[in-house]
């Protein structure tokens, strides 16, 4: 049976990843951060063992942490073994602030979190994926990752970080047959969205040439891709509505 493993799989686009690694038919290691979201994740997890009739494992940890990582990693080879297929790099979180008013501490809680947990993961997830002969990463970026977003110094950083990480990683392990790409969204339905002013959202949707917000199972759809694809690596793929078009 193959595996996967997802960080940030609790909610938002995280759970619609989960949900369709599991329809994919593989196994899911999913790891969560806080203690409000262990019941989220725990049921996630039973809700596509009912459905797919795969296996899950929940785990608690701050992926911004290095031993936090070696952590899960650890706990998923002991459940599932050491042929780790697929890794999504998807924990994100954001500050949405000026530039001058934010404090040291929230800009490197953005940059740890999202840029330097997919190093610390495929720190620990690539060796095994060498050893067997190959497997599939991908990292959650953002198309304010491509394209500047005013109040999001911190965030656009992290997620044109991750881009420039996956190519790297994508040219130095590539003989190896380890690809290594990224997932752009654009806006997207989560509990991130919810939280700001809606009616600033509802007007940038209308700017969007669609003219509409996308859905997570959209991104998921992409994450399908993806894997799925085995010659595409050290790419990205941006589903967005047409917002940015490189």
């Amino acid at each position: 049976m193959s595996y996967a493993i997802i960080t940030g799989g609790s909610r938002g686009i995280g759970e619609a990843m989960v949900k369709k690694l599991a329809e994919m038919g593989y196994d899911v290691v999913a790891n969560y951060r806080s203690d409000s979201s262990k019941e989220l994740t725990e049921n996630l997890l039973a809700q596509i063992k009912d459905e797919y009739g795969v296996d899950g494992l929940a785990v608690q940890a701050d992926v911004s942490k290095y031993e936090d990582c070696e952590k899960l990693v650890v706990a998923a080879v002991e459940k599932f073994g050491e042929k780790i297929d697929v890794l999504v790099n998807n924990a994100g979180i954001t500050n949405n602030c000026p530039f001058c008013d934010l404090p040291q501490e929230k800009y490197m809680a953005v940059l740890e979190t999202n840029l330097i947990s997919a190093f610390h993961m495929c720190h620990f997830v690539v060796p095994y994926m060498v050893k067997a002969g190959g497997g599939c990463v991908v990292s959650t970026s953002s198309i304010g990752g491509l394209m500047g977003v005013a109040n999001q110094a911190d965030y656009c950083a992290s997620k044109s970080g991750l881009i420039g990480m996956t190519r790297a990683l994508a040219m130095e392990f590539g003989k190896q047959n380890i690809r290594f790409n990224c997932i752009c969204p654009g806006m997207i339905w989560t509990d991130m969205l919810r939280g700001v002013n809606q009616d600033e959202v509802q007007a940038l949707a209308q700017s969007i040439p669609q003219g509409k917000i996308g859905d997570v199972e959209d991104i998921a759809g992409a994450l399908e891709f993806l894997v799925k694809n085995q010659y595409m690596t050290g790419q990205y793929v941006s589903p967005n509505g047409g917002i940015y078009m490189p």
